[in-house]
């Protein structure tokens, strides 16, 4: 993930997460936000609860792993904050894989939806 993909900004976590739809599955909550930019952006959020930091920064890499495999699916001019629930670690890889293009599918449908409605 290219460092004009990341939200880094606590200030940007929080108007993102204040003001943007949520979306969740077990693994994830997901929230997304319309900016200014030309390009989507996302931030990573694990919960000291989770684990310790070798536990944390795992979870991390893995998720920046899937989107970076998946990068053709998300929306120029977005901003995702992806926060880690708890059962994210009862899950193997291939299976997080999945639920985590679900998720980011179901929003992609609700936003065609919306879209056909307005026309």
């Amino acid at each position: 993930m290219k460092k004009k993909n990341v939200v880094k900004e606590n200030r940007d976590f929080a108007k993102i997460i204040n003001n943007g739809q949520n979306y969740w599955n077990e693994c994830f909550s997901l929230y997304i936000y319309n900016n200014e930019c030309n390009n989507y952006r996302f931030g990573i959020s694990v919960s000291k609860k989770i684990g310790n930091a070798v536990t944390r920064n795992k979870i991390k890499r893995q998720v920046r792993n899937i989107i970076d495999k998946y990068k053709n699916i998300y929306q120029n001019d977005k901003d995702y904050i992806i926060i880690i629930r708890k059962k994210y670690i009862n899950f193997n890889f291939q299976e997080i894989c999945n639920k985590y293009i679900d998720l980011i599918n179901r929003t992609n449908d609700i936003k065609e939806k919306d879209n056909e409605e307005k026309n």
